[in-house]
């Protein structure tokens, strides 16, 4: 059992908590912006404690997790006035499950080597539900024997965990996952798209399409509401856009072309822009259609 802070619950990271807990049977003290919630998390799972601030949530503790929203929230909630990073005692591990950048990732992870302990960048996918169910993929950034020490934890609420390399790897793997799935969600808003157009049976199509080289996971899993324009079942347009956002601007640094998802970031922007902010990330097709049943 491992004395563990965690900072941020959110719709994910309400559930990893959660697991950390019950999964692995560790000493978990958590901390949230709006301290309701974290007595709400006490009452749910009927242990642990909540504390008054990060740095108070980080004292003492073997392992400290933050799952909170940008840069700006984790630099508050570790180098800020009442950030973790003040409390950490030498030798612990702050891993961090937040989607952000990598240039945060290194500032943070140097910092962190400055006082003595360590900072893993690990983003995760799968989503709410993937939180919730405990099986969530996780690409971590870092140093190897840092990592080592914190995967068994990490595994209390994933299915994959795999340290890609140095610190910020994480976060780039996290940018090439969010590349490859809106433009999977893009091809498959256009698929239904035509094939409604064309007066089709979509149960029929997508169960033939889904047992060949189309199948995805957001075939199986959003092809029915994205049908149904119903977008209440996910990861919201304002995350998306934001991690999309965070790429194009590594893609700057980095020189990589990528045009597909320069036009995407703008067809999320519209959409933010018209009132679908909350919606989740397959409402792409309400580009190509009519308007969805999503309030």
């Amino acid at each position: 059992m491992a004395k563990v802070a965690w900072l941020g619950l959110g719709v994910m990271g309400y559930p990893m908590a959660g697991h950390l807990l019950q999964r692995g049977g560790h000493d978990v003290t958590v901390y949230n912006r709006t301290a309701e919630k974290a007595e709400a998390w006490i009452a749910a799972y009927g242990s642990g404690a909540a504390a008054a601030s990060p740095q108070d949530a980080a004292r003492d503790a073997d392992f400290v997790f933050a799952c909170v929203g940008n840069d700006d929230d984790l630099r508050s909630v570790t180098t800020g006035p009442d950030g973790a990073f003040h409390a950490m005692k030498p030798g612990a591990i702050f891993a961090d499950h937040t989607t952000s950048s990598a240039e945060v990732a290194r500032e943070l992870a140097s910092a962190a080597d400055g006082k003595g302990f360590s900072f893993l960048d690990c983003p995760v996918s799968g989503g709410q539900a993937g939180a919730e169910g405990g099986t969530l993929t996780i690409m971590c950034g870092g140093d190897q024997s840092a990592y080592a020490r914190a995967e068994p934890l990490m595994n209390c609420y994933a299915r994959s965990v795999r340290r890609i390399g140095g610190s910020g790897a994480g976060q780039l793997t996290k940018m090439v996952n969010q590349i490859a799935v809106a433009g999977v969600i893009q091809g498959l808003a256009e698929a239904i798209h035509f094939a409604e157009q064309s007066k089709l049976d979509i149960d029929a199509v997508m169960a033939t399409i889904s047992k060949g080289a189309a199948q995805s996971w957001q075939m199986e899993n959003r092809w029915k509401t994205m049908h149904d324009r119903a977008f209440n079942f996910g990861f919201a347009v304002d995350w998306i856009l934001k991690d999309l956002r965070i790429v194009l601007d590594e893609a700057r640094h980095n020189g990589a072309d990528l045009p597909v998802t320069t036009v995407l970031e703008t067809y999320y922007a519209e959409i933010q822009k018209d009132g679908g902010s909350r919606w989740d990330s397959s409402s792409l097709i309400t580009r190509l259609g009519d308007k969805p049943n999503a309030s």
